[in-house]
């Protein structure tokens, strides 16, 4: 059984950082798509950041040189390092994981989902 379980979340002062992290149990493929999503309030679920099996990343625009993905693979975890967080940054973080090595933040890529972790940045 496949599980995700994010923590890192909580509420900053615009310019602030944090870090989330993903613990990833029950998912040992070869090829594999992990990344991040949010959602805000009466928004849709967008794309963040994703990286696959061979360590490439992608980010969305919104966050280019403010976030960065990584993965610790010695322990099953997934990280997303934020800074100079907006108040536009202000949702419910998922993490995900799907079976493909395809590089990309199209979220019907992604299979399994954890339950979220909220991220509050005030002005």
């Amino acid at each position: 059984q496949v599980q995700l379980v994010e923590s890192g979340g909580g509420s900053v002062q615009a310019g602030g950082s944090l870090r989330l992290s993903c613990v990833v149990s029950g998912y040992t493929r070869s090829n594999y798509l992990m990344g991040w999503f949010r959602q805000a309030p009466g928004k849709e679920r967008e794309g963040v950041a994703s990286i696959n099996a061979v360590g490439s990343t992608r980010c969305a625009d919104s966050v280019k040189g403010r976030f960065t993905i990584s993965q610790d693979n010695a322990k099953n975890t997934l990280y997303l390092q934020m800074n100079n967080l907006k108040p536009e940054d202000t949702a419910m973080y998922y993490c995900a994981a799907g079976p493909s090595n395809y590089l990309t933040l199209n979220r019907a890529f992604f299979r399994y989902w954890g339950q979220g972790t909220q991220v509050t940045v005030s002005s």
